[in-house]
This record gives structure tokens, sequence and C-alpha cells, in this order.
């Protein structure tokens, strides 16, 4: 069955969370909310387990002070309790007989059968049966409470003892595991309730309340040898259906309000209180027979109706919370109706059979409370949980087939039991997988993928470190696929689960103080499939550290290079422009001093590009116009500029650097080699994209036939490093068009 998970609110930032903080526990991933844990709610939790254990203490005292018949007992062929062994001195010469009756303490014997050998009227079928057992165990009670008991034989021989109390030892080997197990279940229902107090936690905290009251009664019932305390037995079964029944009905109630309040929620949940209060008033009048029955009808309505409420939520709202309580209610259904049938067809079968379909009912409440244990931990990494939620799930198919295969195909014990335990083992190997990964709404993306994924975003972001936000949210959302990714009105300070786990908060962008400044918030992974855990939240960290690695190595890179540039440009100015200024003041003729004043003019265009971290596109657009201006003027050709943006960039060195290459060797081919007298260039962005196009009208014809030396190929190699393409074609009515196509280009201003 489901529960309500407890509806805090996730507050990032914040470096003290919860230890439920994460898990699902939260209203709204979006709302402010206060400090988790203030005093007075971290002492009513200490007050809490302390009342608790005091409280498991004082029963153990009791029981332990009750006096009981140390033995071990079995059904014989006729139905009655046969002594198997005893450390009793008085009951060893008795080992192997029937017992017929029990009196003394001015008390008359009492008759007894195998009735008195099971301990659970709870999963007592037949009514008769049910009183006939409560009774003896009353009887008996009272005979040892009164002083020395007399055990009257089948063979006529009779045993007196004196009881002794049970004590410490007494308790057997299964009380404490199952009290410490109920303690735990209280604690946890009480944590989720006190980590947000709201309406809408009760319910899991009753549900929890109740199946530890279960698991008490349980622990009772498992003690060995005869003599339970006075009253246990005498409500035991209107007091565990009532637990029952508040359990279902705080499941129906909780699924109609969380994740989704539906509409109608509260008539839903009024109408499961109703059915559980009026079967409750019924039975206590004696209104209902068989009463057994009537208690499991309820518990299997209860059980569908959380199943169809909760189903009915994820189809109004894919909430992966929803989708996963789905799966436990309907897991719990299967489960419960499977022990159901067991136990009835059981019912009529010799005692060892149903004392089988006794451990069934004990696996059944043992798999219902690990589930209860599991929810608040949904999207953390508890292994320990979900393992006993698994182990308890398989005891109950075990058992309800063992019952099945005997009451069904009167098989033998041994074969029963080995066919039961083959198949129990076949579906625990076949479902470990499911059961702990789908069925609790988890996996992780293999580690092939995310490697693949983190790689070609890595090489991407090197190449392109200005779009580190948008890489980061396209690697998310191929990581998760969720159904929505928005940006997150607060931003915490490492990624975070919320929203009961249907939601990831991912810082994405740092201001200069390494504070982050803006965060996405990732909902419903894998379509809403599946919830978020903190697996995925550490391993986002892991993604994001490795991204910033990425971008520190690149900016190490960077500054590397910028330094190694401004040495050169610094021994070009120094060594290469000294002696071309040398040169130009001892030219010959004008000419070569007008070529050599060119030429340093170009040198001192080069050195400062090479000493600049980032370039203006317009900035650029006027050095490369007059550059060109020059060089045509030299060569007597017009030139044609043409330069149009609605938005300045910035471009690298290295971009800088490539497309002045390329422009210089455009036009230098234009003009030796195809001797053109007019040369066309525009510059502009069109659809995002860097265009340039260079066309002359020279005697260049069929550039599709041309083999790229060194200039051609060249130009081809630096357009394909800035990541675009180019292509030549003849131009109209002479000549060439070589047009360039760059996208991805620095940022705009």
């Amino acid at each position: 069955m489901a529960a309500s998970l407890p509806q805090a609110a996730a507050e990032p930032g914040r470096g003290d969370d919860s230890a439920f903080e994460a898990s699902g526990l939260e209203r709204a991933p979006a709302r402010a909310s206060r400090p988790r844990w203030p005093g007075w709610r971290r002492r009513a939790l200490v007050l809490t387990a302390l009342l608790g254990c005091i409280a498991v203490l004082w029963l153990a005292r009791w029981v332990a002070a009750t006096p009981f018949i140390d033995a071990r007992w079995d059904a014989d062929p006729a139905g009655s309790p046969r002594l198997a062994s005893s450390s009793q001195p008085e009951l060893q010469a008795h080992l192997g007989r029937s017992l017929v009756a029990v009196g003394g303490g001015g008390v008359a014997p009492r008759p007894v059968d195998a009735a008195l050998l099971h301990r659970s009227p709870r999963w007592q079928v037949s009514d008769a049966a049910r009183e006939r057992q409560v009774a003896q165990h009353e009887g008996v009670a009272a005979t040892l409470a009164a002083g020395p008991a007399r055990l009257h034989f089948a063979d006529g021989s009779v045993a007196e003892l004196t009881p002794a109390a049970r004590g410490w030892a007494g308790l057997g080997g299964l009380f404490w595991p199952l009290a410490a197990l109920a303690w735990l279940l209280l604690i946890c229902g009480m944590a989720v309730l006190l980590a947000r107090p709201h309406r809408l936690d009760l319910p899991y905290a009753m549900m929890a309340s109740c199946q530890a009251g279960n698991l008490l009664y349980i622990a009772l019932e498992t003690m060995p040898g005869l003599g339970l305390p006075a009253g246990v037995m005498a409500h035991e079964m209107l007091v565990r259906m009532a637990l029952d029944g508040v359990t279902g009905a705080a499941a129906v109630t909780s699924l109609a309000l969380h994740p989704l309040r539906l509409p109608g929620a509260r008539w839903i949940g009024a109408a499961a209180w109703s059915a559980v209060v009026a079967w409750l008033a019924l039975a206590w009048a004696g209104a209902l027979s068989p009463l057994w029955w009537w208690a499991q009808a309820l518990c299997l309505a209860l059980a569908a109706a959380a199943l169809a409420t909760v189903a009915a939520s994820y189809r109004t709202d894919p909430h992966p919370h929803a989708m996963v309580m789905r799966r436990f209610a309907a897991v719990a259904l299967a489960s419960l109706g499977l022990v159901t049938v067991a136990a009835a067809l059981a019912a009529d079968l010799p005692l060892p059979v149903t004392g089988i379909a006794a451990g069934a009912s004990v696996a059944w409440y043992l798999f219902l409370s690990s589930l209860l244990l599991l929810i608040p931990f949904l999207v953390r990494s508890r292994q320990m949980p979900r393992e006993f939620m698994l182990l308890a799930g398989i005891a109950t198919v075990a058992t309800s087939l063992d019952l099945l295969f005997a009451a069904v195909f009167a098989l033998e014990d041994v074969a029963s039991l080995a066919l039961a335990l083959s198949i129990a083992f076949v579906l625990y190997g076949q479902a470990r997988r499911w059961m702990l990964e789908h069925a609790a709404g988890r996996g992780m993306p293999s580690t092939e993928r995310t490697f693949e994924l983190l790689y070609r975003a890595a090489r991407e972001l090197q190449a392109r470190p200005g779009h580190y936000p948008q890489l980061l949210k396209r690697l998310l959302r191929e990581l998760f696929e969720p159904l929505e990714v928005s940006r997150a009105e607060r931003v915490p300070t490492r990624t975070r689960v919320v929203g009961d786990g249907s939601a990831l908060v991912v810082p994405v962008r740092e201001r200069d103080d390494g504070v982050p400044a803006v965060a996405l918030m990732l909902r419903y992974a894998q379509q809403g499939r599946r919830l978020f855990t903190q697996d995925d939240a550490r391993l986002v960290d892991r993604v994001i550290e490795q991204m910033r690695r990425a971008v520190a190595y690149d900016q190490a890179v960077e500054r590397g290079r910028h330094e190694e540039r401004l040495r050169i440009a610094q021994d070009l100015h120094d060594d290469i422009g000294a002696r071309l200024l040398t040169l130009m003041y001892q030219a010959s003729t004008p000419e070569m001093e007008d070529y050599i004043r060119h030429t340093l003019q170009d040198l001192k265009t080069l050195t400062r590009g090479l000493a600049a971290a980032d370039h203006r596109l317009s900035h650029a657009a006027v050095e490369w116009k007059a550059d060109l201006a020059h060089r045509m003027a030299t060569a007597q050709a017009e030139l044609d500029w043409s330069f149009g943006c609605d938005r300045d960039l910035q471009l690298t060195v290295v971009q800088w650097s490539a497309l002045t290459r390329v422009l210089r060797e455009l036009v230098s081919n234009a003009l030796y080699h195809g001797h053109a007298t007019r040369v066309a260039v525009h510059l502009g962005i069109e659809g995002g994209r860097l265009v340039l196009q260079v066309a002359d009208d020279g005697r260049g014809r069929a550039p599709q036939a041309w083999s790229h030396g060194l200039g051609l190929g060249g130009v081809r190699k630096r357009v394909k490093q800035l990541g675009g393409e180019v292509q030549w074609r003849e131009n109209t009515p002479r000549g060439i068009v070589c047009e360039v196509r760059l996208s991805g280009l620095g940022s705009s201003d």
C-alpha cells in the first residue's frame, strides 16, 4: 500500500539538510521553508523514541513475568497437542504423549486440542475454531496464574508442575527483532510527521503506528512454550482488524491527496473511513459471520481502492511518485490476495499446514512494514530497506505457494516445500532487478552512455566555451529525458532532489564569486516513468565538475596560447619591425619605400591581432577593408565592399586569424590567378550564421575541376576547423564566387 509522504518544501542553498531532504518529503520544489528541525521537534522525536523503548521494555518485562510451560508441542493424528521436547524435569517421562486437558490450582481440568497450538486468531478462518482457540489459551493462562498445574495426557498419566516465570530468555529469538522493527517503524512515522507537521503527513504516521502494533502482536505470538499473558487473545481479532482497517483507509486517503489532490478526494477518504468504522461496529455487535472472510474482504477492498485511486492520480498527472505508489499498491494487493487464498485453502488441513499459513501471514506483515519503511527513502540509496522488502515479499510468495500445493495438489510436506522454494528462488532471481529498480522508480543511466554523452559535451565545450549553459542543458536532457526543463526560482549551491523525487534542481552558471546564479529544474525523469534519486544528484554534480574542469582546462590552454602570442607579437615588433623600418629608410626608390611602409602596416595589424584576446567583428571588418583596399589599389583593381550585421560578434584570436588568412587568400587568388579587375566582398550574418562571399570578374572557370594546392587547401582546412563550409562556383557573366558559411562564432553583443 502507499503512504503519504511528508510535504516539506525544498530550500535550496542550505547546507544543514535534514535526513529526509531529497527523499520525496517536500510539498513543492520552489517553496520557501523554515528550518526543519527546531528544538521542539527534535525533542518530540527523542521523547517518542524514548517512550517507544519504554513501552517495548515494559511489554517484555510484563511477558517475562508471566508463568509458562517450557515445552515444544506438535499435533498428533487425532488433532491433540503432543509433547515433543521440554527442559522441565517433570515432563521428561511424558515425551511423545498427547495432551487432552489442563487443570490445577483449584481450576477444573479443561479439554484442549490442536487449536491450542494456533497462536493467531486474526488468521483463523473458522469462527468456531477461533472461539475454541481463544478459550483454550485464556484457560491455560488462568490455570498457570492460579498455581501448580496438572497436565492430563491421553494415556491417563498426569504431570504436575509448578509453572515458573518465563523470564527474559523465554521470550524467544524472534521477539526482540520484531519488537525492534516495530519501534523503528513507529519512529519513522513520527519522524515523517515531525519533519514538516502537516495534515497530509498524518496518514503515513497512522499506517506506521498501526503496523508497529501488528508487529508487537506477532512478536507475542512467536514466543515458545504454553502460556501467553491473560487477555492477549481475548480481543486480538478485532484489535488487529482495526489496525489493518485503519492502515487501508489511511492509504486510500493519502493517495487521494498526494501527489495530486483528486476531485472528490474528501469523499474518497470519507468513504474508506466509513467502511472501516461500519465494519468494526458490526463485528463488535457480532453481526458479521464468518468474521474472517468479512475481514479479508474489507482489506482487499481497501487495497483495491488504494490501487484505483493512485491509478486515477497517475492518469491525471504522470507524476513518477504516483507511478511508484501504483506499482507498490499492485504488488501489495496481489500478495494479500495470494495469502488470503492460501490461508482459506489450508483451513481444513492438518496443523503443520495451518502453521505455514500463520507463517505466510507473518511474511505478509513484514512485507507491508518494509514497504512503509522504504517509502520515505525512495530517492535515497538505502539498499537495506529494499532488500528486506524483496525478501519479505518472496517469503510471502513461497509460503503461500507451499500452502496452495499442499491444499490443491495434496503434495507431501517435503515435496510442496521444495517446489515452493524452487519457484520462489526463480522469482527472486528474475524479479530482483525489477523490484529494486523499476518498482521503486529507479534506474540510473548506463555508465557507457553517461561517459559517451559527457565526452561529447566536453569536446563541444572546449570548442565553444561560451555555450556552457546550453551544452549542460542538452546533456541533462539526454541523460534523464525529462518531460520539462525550466529555470528554477531558487538557486541551490549543489544539485538537489525535490518534490517527491519528481524534480531535480541543478545549478548551472556561477558568478565571479563562485556562487551559482542560475539553476535549471528538470521535472519527471524518463517522461514521468521514474523518480529522480540522490544517485542522480551525485551524478549531475560529478558531470558539472567534469564540465568545469573542461572549461578550466580550455581557459588554461587559452592563457598559454595568449602568452605565447604576446611573445611572438613582441618579437615581431621588436625584431622584424625594426629591420623593415631600417630597410624603408634605405629604400632606393619611392615604390620600394611605399611597399615596405605597407608591409610594416600589415605587420602592425598582425601583431595587434596576436596581442588581443578577442576581436569585435565590426573592428575586424574595418581592418580587413583597409587591408584589401591597399592590395586592390596596388593591383590597380576595384574593390566593392559590403558589410552588414544587426548584431556584433566577439571573435577569438583563432577565429580572427583564420578569417583574416581566408579573406587574403581568396582576394589574392582573384587578383593574381584570375587577373580580376573588380572584386566584390560581402560580409554579414544571415540566419545566425556568418557569411563571407568573395566574387570576382576574372578568368576562372569550372572550379569543380581545380586541383587544390596549398592556397585553396589552406582555405578549406581553416574553414573546416572553424566548423563551417566553403563552396566555389562560377560567377555571371564571368569569374568565380567563393562563399564561406560559419556558425557558432563567438558571442553576440
